[in-house]
């Protein structure tokens, strides 16, 4: 009940520990309902503060103004009453009304040069000085467009004084003009303080993030953009008072190639259409989300169903003409009331703003929103190299298309899709009419297309597709009598069928099925991410490759002896390599674990069947067949353990490749020879020659390249010789790559951002890993991922929010993991190690009752499956927390539970006779000084320091760091609570040499700075 001053000044407290939101804001509105039943103007003024900062931060900025008129009457009538802080927010809250009357429209100018005037003269009578002030006046004239840079001078070139926006904030508001001036390279510069963490506020740097998103974009520093991105994006994300960085962060996604991620956003914002308290901010939210839809609409999503102010279903189109109207609208009453042009304009430039990269920005993160749109990059990718030209006359384009094909250039696949977009564009009366007497029948064209759409299937992993097609391509060869081709595409057919559950095999354009051995498979390998993916197990038909090979023998000797249409070289070389692949999937399936001595029978099915490819390609001169026969012998020798020798056959390949002038080959060969080294330990080496399949690969346009695992691996390479932000990007990256691949590759994407989220923890990056196992977990059920991997992301959430003080959500993800883990039959070890760390998060947040239960929980899963070293370190938390907690009444709960940490390391001993234990004895030790230092009981603290001290001892150098700060406690009790100064400065003498000693600085220092400070 609200019925006294102290249980309204309760409330308002309890208030105040509330996040910014919907209900802090309605209790702030009740309290002040609550406070004006007493004639107190301390209660009174306390509320409306509380309310006022309920509004500016939950997108009510236009009602502050109304709440400072009570609050300044109040103090006009009453200034005593005020406290110290209340006095000082008086004065700081003018800013606030300043910025509400600015941002809102229907607050005509002359009223808000009023305010600046009565701010003045309020500041100047209390002795403050005009900083702020003048900071109010820059703040205009940049609105307006007017008289900015004199404006900017008058203020940034003045001190600060104590009423001056904090430095974080204004730093902001330095670069932001910069920005503003078109000058991205000095705003940058300004900004470092703030984007690197050392200055910083309530908002800082997530505010910052947002507004440098663009610049960092325009400057190329990409890794910078993204780590914005992600850490300021997880500030803003539903908070009403940042609907203007929300809109920053959509509008970046946008222009980095990120739709998806953006419409991702706009769904989990879509309450911030609802928001109007704040008008000036509501725009940039609405232009920020404009940028994204208008993208979509010229790209042609316009029917693209997406999120819009709730209460309706939008699609592009409709959301866009809303988005226009509103937003046009609200520029146009600005500028009304300002006689300037000025915020039109700025929303004209933005979206006037087209996407910056050839290539989405890889992010990291899952976005699963609109998957149709994950695959095709913002501006579609151009290669470093001049193009393949078009022939206009059709004969003439099939031809070259055909030329292209029998060497295996990527430039043919576009050839050939116009080719196909021709033909359907042509009455089937009229095909006839297309080819000239060089193109040959009809029949053979449309089998040619029918092969061609084999290979797309093939791509897409649809193989039963696959198969018909090349059925249907060989079926059409044989009515016009093109036997050998029609023997190609059958044989094709076979291999199609042996690759059916293999639903990563690489599958060329003329018959190169598994021409990209190493690369992204599913074929029982350890891929680079160190999965063991269980092997499928078809049938090798080799009845009907003997047949097969029977015939293309057959037609061979007859075109040679000039009898019965033969076969060209290159469908003779299709059955072969067709052969040799099938005996290559064969032989890898049938490997050990680890590999050892393979199967004699499969072993020399391969080598026979490779060795007659590679010996045909060779003596019919096709350097791209031998380079496949020479890739799948390194890939067959690299899986049994021979390196050396994989290598060689990989580097002599390139070698040819470069040599015939067929380098749009040599990606694959490149990205095999990458792999090997990884395998061999040549780490350095493996980052070269993968960025160089990478490069390649993009040069020649290869879309079949297997992107996703060769980027995999070169960020594996990449953390192996330290370079963590390389690693970064191309885990990013293959993260990405997996997703363009679908829902077949969910598993995979989620795996490498496992592995990334790893990498940015262990560079002190952790908000940006907590951001990426988040998305990971936004849609896991959805995309279809296992028990185990979610649970592994979920430890790993839970893991990072605790290091970034979000307590509560670690609790939250601690106790959604448990849960899982009680339907776990094997493993069980992890609920006891779950259980403690759950019991920690709740402690930190301020959860006791649940942490008891949890405490209760971990000892009891300690009984059944031990794990003494996160329940011992869980006890002596819960205790330190305890005596923090509650002080002298709290002691002997604390040493309670230090109680049953000693018992943990006891029963340890009791079971494992030669176990370390030094350290869970010494940190017990520790922890109950400073218990007992709480209790007052200086003389027990300091003999539980000193027996930490001497535990430590049996740690050796691992221990200098722990013991040294045991040393530390033991003369703060010494010195200041038992005033044994001289004993204690002698100790911490002793204690920072010995540090000095083992090379611990920073340890020496401490120790050393305590010494002078502890004086008779």
């Amino acid at each position: 009940m609200l019925n006294s001053i102290d249980a309204v000044m309760t409330a308002l407290r309890e208030n105040d520990d509330r996040p910014y939101g919907r209900q802090r804001t309605v209790t702030a509105e009740e309290l002040v309902d609550a406070a004006e039943q007493f004639d107190d103007t301390a209660v009174r003024s306390m509320a409306l503060l509380e309310l006022m900062e309920a509004y500016e931060y939950d997108g009510e900025r236009s009602k502050a103004p109304v709440v400072f008129a009570r609050v300044l009457k109040l103090w006009d009538a009453d200034p005593e009453s005020f406290g110290d802080w209340a006095r000082q927010q008086v004065f700081w809250r003018f800013k606030w009304v300043a910025t509400s009357l600015l941002g809102t429209p229907d607050v005509p100018l002359k009223a808000i040069r009023r305010w600046h005037e009565e701010m003045r003269g309020r500041y100047r009578a209390a002795g403050h000085g005009l900083q702020p002030y003048y900071a109010q006046r820059f703040h205009l004239a940049a609105h307006l467009g007017e008289d900015v840079q004199d404006a900017y001078e008058l203020w940034a070139g003045r001190p600060r004084t104590e009423l001056s926006d904090c430095h974080a904030c204004e730093i902001r508001a330095r670069a932001v003009h910069h920005l503003r001036r078109g000058d991205d390279a000095t705003a940058l510069d300004v900004w470092r303080p703030v984007l690197s963490g050392e200055a910083t506020c309530a908002e800082e740097p997530y505010v910052s993030h947002a507004q440098a998103l663009l610049p960092l974009l325009r400057q190329g520093r990409l890794d910078e953009a993204r780590s914005s991105h992600l850490v300021g994006y997880r500030f803003a994300r539903g908070k009403s008072g940042l609907a203007r960085s929300v809109g920053l962060h959509i509008e970046f996604c946008a222009l980095s190639g990120n739709e998806p991620r953006g419409l991702e956003i706009l769904a989990e914002n879509r309450d911030l259409f609802s928001v109007t308290g704040d008008p000036v901010s509501r725009l940039d939210f609405l232009t920020g989300v404009e940028v994204l839809i208008a993208g979509l609409d010229r790209a042609g999503h316009g029917g693209l169903t997406v999120s819009g102010p709730p209460g309706a279903s939008w699609t592009v189109d409709t959301l866009l003409a809303h988005l226009r109207t509103e937003a046009d609208a609200l520029a146009a009453r600005f500028d009304a009331r300002n006689g300037t042009g000025a915020v039109s304009g700025r929303r004209r430039d933005r979206l006037a703003r087209r996407p910056l990269l050839a290539e989405p920005l890889a992010l990291g993160v899952r976005a699963a929103a609109a998957p149709e749109l994950a695959a095709v990059p913002a501006v579609p990718a151009v290669p470093a190299r001049e193009v393949e030209p078009e022939p206009e006359d059709f004969t003439a384009l099939l031809l070259r298309a055909r030329e292209l094909q029998l060497v295996g250039h990527p430039d043919g696949d576009r050839l050939w899709t116009r080719i196909d977009e021709r033909v359907t564009a042509t009455a089937e009366d009229g095909l006839e009419a297309l080819l000239g007497a060089e193109a040959g029948p009809l029949g053979r064209l449309l089998a040619e297309l029918a092969e061609r759409r084999a290979h797309v299937a093939l791509e897409r992993g649809d193989w039963e597709q696959g198969a018909a097609e090349l059925l249907a391509a060989g079926g059409l060869y044989r009515r016009e009598g093109l036997v050998g081709p029609a023997l190609a595409a059958r044989t094709r057919a076979l291999i199609a069928e042996l690759v059916r559950e293999d639903d990563e095999g690489e599958t060329g354009e003329t018959g190169e099925t598994g021409e990209a051995a190493g690369s992204e498979r599913a074929d029982g390998e350890v891929r680079a991410d160190g999965v063991r993916v269980a092997p499928s197990a078809p049938v090798v038909d080799w009845a009907a490759l003997d047949a097969a090979l029977a015939r293309a023998e057959e037609l061979s000797a007859a075109a040679a002896s000039g009898g019965e249409p033969g076969i060209t070289d290159d469908d003779y070389l299709i059955v072969l390599q067709c052969r040799a692949y099938a005996a290559h999937q064969e032989l890898v399936r049938a490997l050990p674990e680890p590999p050892e001595q393979p199967p004699a029978e499969q072993a020399a099915r391969f080598a026979a069947a490779v060795t007659a490819y590679r010996e045909a390609a060779a003596a019919r001169g096709s350097v791209r067949r031998l380079a496949v026969a020479r890739q799948y012998t390194a890939d067959a020798a690299a899986r049994q353990g021979r390196t050396v020798e994989a290598a060689e056959e990989l580097r002599i390949t390139i070698a040819e490749l470069e040599r015939a002038g067929q380098p749009w080959h040599t990606p694959r060969a490149y990205g095999l020879l990458g792999q090997v080294l990884l395998q061999t330990g040549e780490q350095a080496e493996a980052v070269e020659v993968l960025h160089r399949a990478l490069a390649a690969a993009g040069r020649w346009a290869d879309e079949s390249y297997p992107f996703a695992a060769t980027y995999l691996m070169a960020g594996h390479a990449s953390a192996h010789v330290g370079d963590t932000g390389a690693a970064i990007r191309a885990l990013s990256e293959a993260a990405s790559r997996f997703d363009r691949k679908g829902p077949e590759a969910a598993e995979e994407a989620a795996r490498t951002r496992l592995q990334l989220a790893d990498l940015l923890t262990e560079a002190d990056r952790t908000a940006d890993a907590v951001a990426v196992l988040e998305s990971v977990l936004a849609d896991a059920a959805a995309a279809g991922l296992g028990e185990r991997l979610v649970a592994q992301t979920r430890l790993d959430l839970a893991r990072g929010l605790f290091s970034l003080d979000e307590d509560r959500d670690a609790a939250e993800e601690y106790l959604r993991l448990a849960a899982v883990l009680e339907g776990w039959t094997e493993d069980l070890h992890l609920r006891t190690m779950v259980a403690a760390e759950a019991t920690v998060a709740l402690v930190h947040a301020d959860r006791w009752e649940a942490a008891h239960a949890a405490r209760a929980r971990a000892l009891a899963a300690h009984e059944q499956w031990p794990q003494p070293g996160p329940v011992s370190a869980m006890l002596r938390q819960f205790a330190r927390l305890t005596a923090q907690k509650e002080g002298p009444a709290g002691v002997e709960s604390a040493l309670a539970r230090l109680a049953e940490a000693d018992a943990v390391r006891e029963r340890l001993e009791r079971e494992e006779p030669g176990a370390d234990t030094w350290y869970p004895r010494a940190a017990v030790h520790y922890e109950r000084a400073r218990v007992r230092a709480v209790a007052g009981e200086f003389e027990e603290a300091l003999a539980e320091a000193e027996r930490a001290i001497t535990a430590y001892e049996a740690g050796g150098e691992q221990a200098e760091t722990p013991r040294a700060e045991a040393v530390r406690l033991a003369a703060l009790i010494e010195g200041t609570d038992l005033g044994r100064v001289e004993a204690a400065r002698g100790r911490l003498a002793v204690a920072a040499e010995r540090c000095r000693a083992h090379g611990l600085e920073e340890a020496a220092g401490i120790l050393a700075e305590l010494r002078e400070r502890l004086t008779d």
